[in-house]
């Protein structure tokens, strides 16, 4: 319950901010080119509070918290005194209508990047693309577990989140790419990754699974929760006790530790377990037993310690931060990489190289604001400038009923040097209208899809 509660009020807290700047940005402009603002309403309905300023623009926070919009002094509304039909918008130059629309989008725009900068100066805290498992294509590649990865492409890699877009979109293009990589020992590799052997139709939203690859930070660590009665762990070792190795062969996560009792099992005699308890490293004597497991009739050597019922998240291990001035070049950077992706991504999927699956709607955004909310600020101020950048790419497509759209008649107006027809601008909104509801539409499917699922 308290999940709902926490993403409904997340999201309205970050269409509250978004849509406020891009309406702000139509306002300004606006009154700067001498239009006449009738009302600023952030929601949409009835207005729950407003007032109306000196020059009878009215301000008003609505109902519906799911948009908003600027009402400007427009002959196309309704009816307009002749005093102030030099005031009105239809009025204006077809230039000065263009600044006026497009003033929203840019608003966004500039928005995201003063978001990632302020996520780059406090700091933005993640997990790097430390391999913990390969297998499949991922070790036919020749990765192995500690391998960091630096570069895909050539394209520089800070976090597992770099590595899974980079990967995602490699994938889709059918593309092998070239991964640069740093092993253990700090040495770097290239390495080719066969993604083009994936069947047709994967999994689109789990590339880097499908791959063989499991990071380093999902994995479960090797800490003692409980040790068996009886068994050799219960007489060396105590809960709390995080193993590092097992007769000198080292231990990542608790993963590693069977195949590692199984070999020494079929070593035979006393081994070293090396741990690490309140703070200091022992190397205790153990020898493992050998087992019948009843419920899968399964026969192994164990040491007699169970996995960990409770995981806690592993902590982060890569920082993106720079100071106030150096965070200004990398959030114009970041802009540009994230703006280069998410319009990829569209081109992607009206090819059909991009499944549809990955729109997403309300209830997908609601959620992500509130997981993001509790990573801390940086997290959501990363959510928020990727919102705020999808909302101006969005805004500036050009459908009838959206920015865009009215941009591209303003275009059309101006290369021909009259107004396009009623007729034409009145099916371009019922045109609009379709393809608009329709993508709400496949939205939200996909939500409750996976909401389902």
């Amino acid at each position: 319950m308290s999940d709902i509660v926490g993403s409904i009020w997340w999201m309205v807290v970050a269409l509250g901010v978004l849509v406020t700047f891009h309406e702000f940005g139509h306002y300004w402009v606006a009154k700067r080119c001498g239009v006449k603002v009738l009302r600023f309403s952030v929601g949409f309905g009835k207005p729950l509070w407003s007032r109306t300023d000196r020059h009878g623009t009215e301000f008003a926070i609505a109902a519906i918290p799911l948009g908003g919009y600027v009402k400007m002094l427009d002959e196309a509304e309704g009816d307009v005194p002749a005093s102030e039909l030099p005031q009105a918008f239809n009025r204006k130059p077809v230039l000065q209508r263009i600044a006026i629309v497009a003033a929203g989008p840019i608003a966004n725009l500039v928005l995201c990047v003063a978001l990632l900068w302020a996520m780059f100066v406090i700091g933005r805290q993640d997990y790097s693309a430390t391999v913990g498992q390969a297998r499949g294509l991922a070790a036919k590649a020749g990765f192995v577990a500690g391998d960091r990865i630096q570069a895909v492409d050539g394209q520089t890699i800070n976090t597992w989140g770099d590595a899974l877009q980079a990967m995602t979109t490699a994938a889709m293009d059918r593309h092998d790419p070239q991964i640069l990589v740093s092993d253990r020992m700090g040495v770097e590799h290239t390495r080719s990754l066969s993604l083009s052997d994936l069947p047709a139709g994967f999994d689109q939203e789990n590339v880097a699974g499908l791959a063989g690859f499991a990071w380093q930070h999902q994995l479960a660590p090797a800490l003692v929760e409980k040790t068996q009665p009886g068994s050799p762990a219960s007489k060396v070792l105590i809960a709390g006790d995080l193993i590092t190795a097992v007769d000198g062969d080292p231990v990542r996560s608790f993963g590693d530790i069977s195949p590692l009792v199984q070999k020494l099992g079929a070593r035979g005699g006393v081994a070293m377990i090396e741990v690490e308890r309140n703070g200091e490293r022992l190397a205790l004597d153990i020898q493992p037993v050998w087992t019948h497991d009843q419920d899968s009739g399964k026969e192994y050597w164990t040491l007699g310690i169970p996995p960990p019922t409770q995981l806690k998240p592993a902590p982060y291990d890569a920082k993106q931060q720079f100071g106030p001035l150096a965070a200004i070049p990398a959030a114009f950077r970041e802009t540009g990489k994230l703006a280069s992706g998410s319009l990829g991504m569209i081109r992607r999927m009206l090819t059909g190289q991009a499944s549809i699956k990955n729109i997403s709607g309300p209830i997908t955004i609601a959620q992500v604001a509130n997981a993001t909310a509790k990573r801390g600020i940086d997290w959501f101020l990363y959510f928020l400038a990727l919102l705020s950048l999808s909302l101006a790419i969005i805004n500036l497509m050009p459908i009838p009923v959206l920015d865009g759209g009215h941009l591209l008649y303003y275009l059309i107006e101006l290369v021909k040097g009259s107004p396009l027809s009623e007729r034409a601008m009145a099916t371009g909104q019922y045109v609009g209208l379709a393809m608009l509801a329709s993508l709400m539409g496949l939205a939200f499917y996909n939500d409750i899809f996976r909401l389902v699922t």
